[in-house]
């Protein structure tokens, strides 16, 4: 089979991680694969912020929690996280966003590597803290939207696949 078929179809969405960092190189990889998602217009609208300090990743992961309403890790263990931002006065920035993370899990899955994307990443830098992790890297917190965050992470359990629906793909010839 061809091996980036393979790659998509075994990519799986990750909800528990061991207690170990990955290795920078291996961060770099996955990064620079975000690197090369097409977007409208060749724009590049997106930005990635990789996490690997652990006190903003737990203060993202409570920002997160709050926005749920909970008291829980969103994040499950997972110690990097890759957020993923656009341009807001691009038109295609979330779209151009939401392909970011797909480059970012396939390369995470293509070496070994679990991952799963997590929600609320508009609303995390819509609140003050958020502005202010944005602002402390130059960035200017009103031209960016949160578009996800990429958790990264070994894995400790294997994600499931759900069986694909029916009348998912219509032909016309």
């Amino acid at each position: 089979m061809n091996e980036v078929i393979k790659n998509i179809e075994e990519r799986r969405s990750i909800r528990k991680y061991e207690d170990k960092m990955i290795p920078k190189e291996i961060i770099e990889k996955i990064v620079e694969a975000g690197t090369y998602a097409p977007s409208g217009m060749g724009r590049q609208s997106s930005i990635i912020i990789a996490i690997t300090n652990k006190d903003v990743r737990d203060k993202l992961s409570k920002l997160n929690a709050n926005i749920m309403g909970e008291n829980t890790d969103p994040f499950y263990g997972a110690p990097v996280v890759l957020v993923v931002l656009a341009k807001k006065d691009v038109p295609t920035h979330i779209y151009d966003g939401s392909l970011v993370m797909e480059n970012l899990m396939l390369a995470a899955n293509s070496l070994k590597i679990g991952s799963c994307w997590i929600h609320r990443a508009k609303e995390e830098f819509e609140t003050e803290e958020g502005k202010e992790i944005l602002k402390s890297l130059g960035i200017n917190p009103d031209e960016y939207e949160g578009i996800g965050n990429c958790i990264l992470g070994y894995k400790d359990e294997e994600g499931t696949l759900e069986p694909r629906k029916d009348n998912y793909v219509y032909y016309i010839d």
